[in-house]
Formats: structure tokens, C-alpha cells, sequence
């Protein structure tokens, strides 16, 4: 039975929290690939119904791709994970066809550096016909709110207009597969931006009127001019509209109702950030007018801008419009059915039972949300309705009914998430994640979303996390917030492996000469624990430890500042980092005290190649669970091994070109821990594993399952063979066993 073998599982006796025992393993296994349950967790701009067949949506995420909700399983769907080009995932516009409820088109771009494209799809996104195109999109950029950009006619649905952001508007007769510039069209973009994080918000939405063949209506959100067009012949030939808010005010969002009506959201900033005013107006098609109806405002109130709009199909007086930035008091959302002459405003009258995505009941109470920018009712259920946030989206059976309104997360199988590093530790829970903007969680159960973020404090980024060797339940991690500099404690500790924090004060350190924020500011101050747990070392300007939780510090000797550092997994004594001004490795051997010169045979004279400068990026140096002195090394995507505790080393790896590499649990009978890796292997961008130290690789994810290849961290489980965990850029945390789905 080849790769199939049985044996005592490695390490049992050595690793705590594994109990000795026998197992069967199949080494040449396929791989099978699940989420761990958080649910939600990221921004979400825009949720589309199908108009055509009822329990049917589509959403579209600014850095995960796009997901189909499946009434039959009652979950999320994601469409892209196929997908290899990161850019891909970055969804800026989503349609479904008007006429045939199994096509769906997307717009994918991540932004004007990276390519872009129109994807279509006949069964429903389960596959794509993907064409690039020579316009820019940004579907996590400024302006990711807007839309929709693009539509399909009704009456001719082989005919697509896209609203782009830099060159214009665009036009397909042949369903998408190819694309021409509408020279006609009045605004012809500000072209491609120049500096990096600028960017325009372009055509806004383009929108078909389902009752006039050959009547489309399309926003602009540029600066300056017009900023609302019309076309009764197709898209031959153009005028604007004139009329409506006056300027700065942009058009963000629209609906057309079944009285002709177009309900339009406005805002002074293409948002999410940065808006501080805005309006909604109604413009009356037939009759040529427009309506003010934006909803009323309180003394004092924070405006913020609107965004979401929705029209009931089943009334058109009944709109619903949402807020963006109304941090005073929060954001909301407005709904009349009146038309706008009178408006009842649901955050006011609505809970919120969190019970599926605990998480977000941070304080005590979840909130109404921020950042709604996308809004819906379904067009087959007038008191279904659905709004995104930041960080969930939810829904209401309720839409049409007074009183108490019931909004529930609406995310199960969504995972859009940025995972900045994780660790699995030698005992207690498999796995500790650390979250961009959520902070991160303890997983005991992979299938149910966490309990809570770590808090105490609460840090929206988690940059570190390392657990202590042979005392598991001692953790440590770092974080930062969204702030330029952390409002107290960027580092905290815990003894129960991660269940509960403390925060670790740190002396404050001396101020720079150029009155930049030191590292315990900033959230830049990475943090190891030894194996016993006992010690913790803080790489500050000058790198210090505590042996007493805190209380008390001492300034290391012999290591530089600005690298980091690893704790030896089996021997409390030693740490290793790299000198980086001296291009050689050091080591401690009196518990983080004092760092002298390793010999480091065998590594390059220049080790330039394993600096990391960024706090969330990982550590190029790790160590064994259960293996004193084995180290391993990542020198600018070359993979070194030492088994002396630095003082040799062995290039191993076999050709592959190592972004991020973990270990794992050695396979039966191996010699070496289970390596996993993301990198290149003979022109093949993939994740992988070896189970001999690197002499050999095999490809473990498959062309369904690449996730647009972004990823930030990957690493095995010591306790369990085979199991892998990665941490990816926008679709969440992924593991991945050997064997068939159950």
C-alpha cells in the first residue's frame, strides 16, 4: 500500500496534550479543504436579488470574491475560490440576468495596479467565462460602494454596459465577451490615477428602466459637472439630466421603481471613508422633476452620506435608503412608504440576535452596523430584506411590519476575512488566530463561529501570537489598532491557552530623535514567550524581558532592535534571531538575558533576504514543537535547516521558492516535522507539503481551490498529521485534511 503505513503517531511522547496511540495515515491522500466558522467578519459592498427566481442573491466582497446564496442549503456559496489571480477577488460590480435566472456576470478588479476582468457565468457562478479587459477597476478601493456599475438590458440581455472608474463607460453585445468604449457618452473618465492609494470614483451605477426599451440612466461621481445621463436609444447618443442636489454632492446608488421613479443616494466623498454629508432625490422620469426626500436630521447629529437604496417591486412607494460614516450617533438605515415624504428610521426600533457570529456582541450589545453601503428587499417577499456593514451582513423577515424589527447575520458560509498570522499549539485549543479588524479568536470548535475576539485589550489587528513550548496555555500576542498609535497596552498575555487575556504594560521607551512613535506605540513591538512560559521577550527600540509577568524589566544584551526574535519550543534557555547589521545569526542561552554569535555554518553571507520591516508580516525563523534545537529559516524564499541550534545549516527545499512555510506533525516513521508551504515549484504557484525535511514536495491544494492565491500565513498542526491551516487575504481562515469530505 503505497504512502499508507501504520505506526506510534510521531512526537506523542514528546508534545504535550497528545496521548500515545496508534493510527492509520495515507500519505498520498487527497486534500479536502474547509473554512473555520467565523461568519462574516469583513466589507461586503453590495447585495444584488435575482429578479427573475425567488430565494436567488448574489454578493460581492472588496477582497474575497463573490458568493451565491443557495436556498436549498440555506448558505453562502463562494464563487471564485478557483480563481488564481489575486486581483480576481476584488469584486467591484455584481449583476444577475435579468431574463435568465442561471447567468450572472461580475466585474473583478482589485484596483488600478492589477488586472481586470468581466466574468460570466451560465449556471449560476459555478463556472466563468472570464474576459479581461483593458479598463481599471477597484474593487477594494475608494469608491467600492458604489453601484451598481454594471447591467444588463432586459430587453436585450446580450447587451452590458459597465460604468468604469477611470476610462468611461463601456459597452458588449456579445454577452459580455468583448468590450468597446461608448464614444458618445459625455464623460470620458480622468484616466488611470498616478499615485498609489488615489483613485476616482468614475461612473457610479448604470441602470436599465425594465418598462422603456432603450432607456438607461448612468452616474457620475466625478468631480465638477454633470453627474446624472440618459439614453433612450440603447446608448447611441446622450444627455444629461439636469436638476437635483447641488454640488459637492455625488450620486452614489439608484433603483427605478414601477412608477418610473429613480430613487438616488448622494454623498460628498465617494466613501466609505471620508464622507460627511449627503441627500436622497427622487427624479421623476415622466413628468421631467425632481423630489428632495432625504430623511430628517437631529440637532447635532454627525450627517455622514447615504448610500444603500432599494425600492420594493411589490410597492413602489416603499424605499429604503442607508447611511455611510453617521458615526454620530450611527449609522442606519431609513424606510418610507410614502415615497420619502415621511420616513421611520429601523435602527431605532430594531435588535439584533447575534447568537450565530457571537463576535459581534464585542461590548455587550451589537450594534446596528457601519458602513452600510449595500441594501436590498427581495423583490419576491416584501418583508425580506437584507444591509451590509463592515463587518456582517444582516437580514429581517420583518421589512413590512410595525414594531420590534428582527435583523439576524445573514452570513453563514461567508468568510471574508484577512488573517494577518495564526498559531497551533502543543496543547489546549488547535488553533489561535490573529484577524485584521477583528482582532482574532481561540477556535475550540472549527464549525461554530468563536465566542468572542481576544480582548482585554481589544486590538482590532493581532500581529504576533506565540505560545510557550512546553507550556501551551501561556500565550502572548501583539496588536495595533487603526489609529496612528495605540491607545495603551499593545501587548497582552495569557495562561489558559488564549481563553482570556491580560494586558503587559512595558516601560515606555525613549523617544526617538526624529519624534516618530516608538514600537509600543505603534503596535510594531513583536513578543516571544520561551518554552517554559516563564519568560517573554518584547522587541522594543531596545529589546527588554519580563520573568514576572510585567512587573519587572531587563534590557537584553547582544540583540539588535527591529528583528524578530524565536523561542526555542523544548529548551526554556534559548531564543535565536538574526543580527541583521552584522549579516549573522545569534543566539541565547540564559532565557533571553544576553545574545551571542551563532556559528551558522552553511547560511548565506548575505541573510538580507530574511528581514521582515512590516508588523504583520511572519517570522522567516521557526522552531520545532518538540524538538530542541531544530530550527528552519526562510532567506529570501531559499529554506535552510539547522538540527544544532544554529550553529550548522542545510539548504533544503528541493528548488521551491518559499513565500510562507509552517510545520506540522511529522508523518509515521519521518524523520522530520511535516513542512507546508505557499511558494513556486517548476512554474507552479500552490500550497505544499513535504514530509521529508524539503527533499521532496507534493501539491496538496488542486486548480479548484487557490483562493486567488492570497495568503498570509500557513502552518501544520503538531498534534495532528496531515492537518494543515492557512491563513488567507480575504476568504477567511482555511484547513485542509487528507481524505474525502465527510
Amino acid at each position: 500500500m503505497k504512502g499508507r503505513v501504520l505506526c506510534i503517531l510521531a512526537l506523542a511522547m514528546t508534545v504535550p496534550g497528545v496521548s500515545l496511540s496508534q493510527a492509520v495515515v495515507d500519505t498520498d491522500a487527497p486534500y479536502t479543504w474547509r473554512n473555520a466558522a467565523v461568519g462574516g467578519g469583513g466589507f461586503a459592498p453590495g447585495i444584488v436579488f435575482s429578479p427573475v427566481e425567488r430565494g436567488l442573491a448574489y454578493l460581492r466582497t472588496d477582497m474575497g470574491g463573490a458568493y451565491r446564496f443557495d436556498s436549498a442549503s440555506d448558505r453562502w456559496i463562494p464563487l471564485q475560490d478557483d480563481q488564481a489571480i489575486g486581483s480576481y477577488m476584488g469584486v467591484e460590480s455584481i449583476t444577475p440576468d435579468p431574463v435568465d435566472a442561471d447567468i450572472v456576470y461580475l466585474a473583478a478588479g482589485m484596483g488600478w495596479g492589477g488586472p481586470a476582468a468581466i466574468f460570466r457565468s451560465s449556471d449560476r457562478g459555478a463556472h466563468w467565462q472570464v474576459s479581461p479587459v483593458p479598463f481599471k477597476m477597484g474593487g477594494n478601493e475608494d469608491g467600492r460602494g458604489m453601484g451598481e456599475r454594471l447591467a444588463v438590458d432586459p430587453h436585450d440581455h446580450d447587451r452590458l454596459f459597465f460604468g468604469s472608474r477611470h476610462d468611461g463607460l463601456w459597452r458588449s453585445d456579445d454577452a459580455g465577451a468583448t468590450w468597446r468604449p461608448v464614444d458618445s457618452f459625455p464623460r470620458p473618465g480622468l484616466g488611470t490615477p498616478t499615485q498609489r492609494r488615489t483613485t476616482h470614483g468614475g461612473l457610479s451605477f448604470v441602470l436599465f428602466d425594465p418598462a422603456q426599451p432603450g432607456r438607461v440612466f448612468v452616474g457620475s461621481a466625478d468631480p465638477g459637472g454633470d453627474h446624472l445621463f440618459r439614453s433612450d436609444d440603447g446608448g447611441a447618443s446622450w444627455r444629461a439630466v439636469s436638476g437635483g442636489p447641488s454640488a459637492p454632492l455625488l450620486p452614489t446608488k439608484a433603483a427605478i421603481g414601477g412608477d418610473g421613479v429613480l430613487t438616488i443616494s448622494w454623498s460628498d466623498a465617494i466613501g466609505p471613508n471620508g464622507v460627511r454629508d449627503g441627500a436622497v432625490w427622487r427624479y421623476d422620469v415622466a413628468a421631467g422633476s425632481w423630489q428632495d426626500v432625504t430623511p430628517p436630521r437631529a440637532a447635532g447629529e454627525e450627517p455622514g452620506g447615504f448610500f444603500g437604496v432599494a425600492v420594493s417591486r411589490h410597492d413602489p412607494r416603499v424605499i429604503a435608503v442607508s447611511t455611510v460614516n453617521r458615526y454620530q450617533p450611527i449609522d442606519t438605515v431609513w424606510r418610507s412608504a410614502d415615497a420619502g415624504r415621511t420616513w421611520d428610521e429601523l435602527q431605532r426600533r430594531s435588535v439584533r440576535d447575534v447568537s450565530a457570529t457571537p463576535f459581534l456582541d464585542l461590548d455587550g450589545k451589537a450594534d446596528f452596523g457601519h458602513w452600510i453601503a449595500g441594501l436590498a428587499i427581495d423583490p419576491f417577499d416584501a418583508g425580506h430584506a437584507a444591509y451590509v456593514t463592515g463587518a456582517t451582513m444582516y437580514a429581517t423577515q420583518g421589512f413590512d411590519e410595525p414594531g420590534e424589527m428582527k435583523w439576524v447575520p445573514w452570513t453563514r458560509g461567508i468568510e471574508q476575512n484577512a488573517i494577518i498570522t495564526l498559531t497551533s499549539p502543543t496543547g489546549g485549543a488547535h488553533l489561535v488566530s490573529a484577524f485584521g479588524d477583528i482582532g482574532g479568536f481561540r477556535h475550540d470548535d472549527l464549525a461554530s463561529s468563536p465566542p468572542h475576539v481576544h480582548t482585554s485589550p481589544y486590538l482590532t489587528n493581532t500581529n504576533t501570537l506565540d505560545y510557550a513550548g512546553q507550556e501551551p496555555q501561556v500565550m502572548v500576542r501583539s496588536g495595533s489598532t487603526h489609529r496612528p498609535i495605540v491607545p495603551g497596552p499593545s501587548l497582552a498575555w495569557s495562561d489558559d491557552g488564549g481563553t482570556s487575556w491580560q494586558p503587559l504594560p512595558v516601560p515606555p521607551g525613549a523617544p526617538r530623535p526624529d519624534g516618530s512613535p516608538t514600537p509600543e506605540q505603534t503596535g510594531d513591538a513583536a513578543i516571544t514567550v520561551s518554552a517554559d512560559g516563564r519568560t517573554f521577550l518584547v522587541e522594543l527600540d531596545r529589546p527588554a524581558i519580563t520573568r514576572d509577568r510585567g512587573r519587572t524589566w531587563q534590557a537584553v544584551q547582544g540583540l539588535p532592535s527591529r528583528t524578530r526574535v524565536a523561542a526555542d519550543k523544548v529548551d526554556a534557555a534559548r531564543f535565536y534571531a538574526i543580527d541583521f547589521a552584522a549579516n549573522r545569526m545569534v543566539r541565547s542561552e540564559d532565557g533571553g538575558a544576553t545574545f551571542h554569535p551563532a556559528a551558522g555554518d552553511g547560511l548565506p553571507t548575505d541573510l538580507s533576504g530574511a528581514r521582515v520591516t512590516w508588523r504583520e508580516a511572519q517570522n522567516p525563523l521557526v522552531a520545532t514543537p518538540g524538538g530542541a534545537g531544530l530550527l528552519w529559516l526562510n532567506v529570501g524564499g531559499a529554506l535552510y535547516r539547522s538540527a544544532d541550534a544554529g550553529d550548522s545549516w542545510t539548504r533544503t527545499g528541493a528548488g521551491l521558492e518559499v513565500r510562507y512555510y509552517g510545520l506540522g506533525m511529522a508523518a509515521p516513521g519521518a524523520e522530520w516535522p511535516a513542512l507546508y508551504a505557499i511558494g513556486m515549484l517548476d512554474g507552479v504557484d500552490a500550497i505544499w507539503q513535504s514530509i521529508d525535511g524539503g527533499g521532496t514536495w507534493r501539491r496538496i491544494n488542486d486548480d479548484r481551490h487557490q483562493w486567488g492565491m492570497r495568503f498570509r500565513v500557513v502552518s501544520g498542526d503538531p498534534r495532528l498529521f496531515g492537518r494543515v491551516y492557512i491563513g488567507t487575504d480575504g476568504r477567511g481562515l482555511l484547513y485542509g485534511d487528507p481524505g474525502p469530505a465527510d
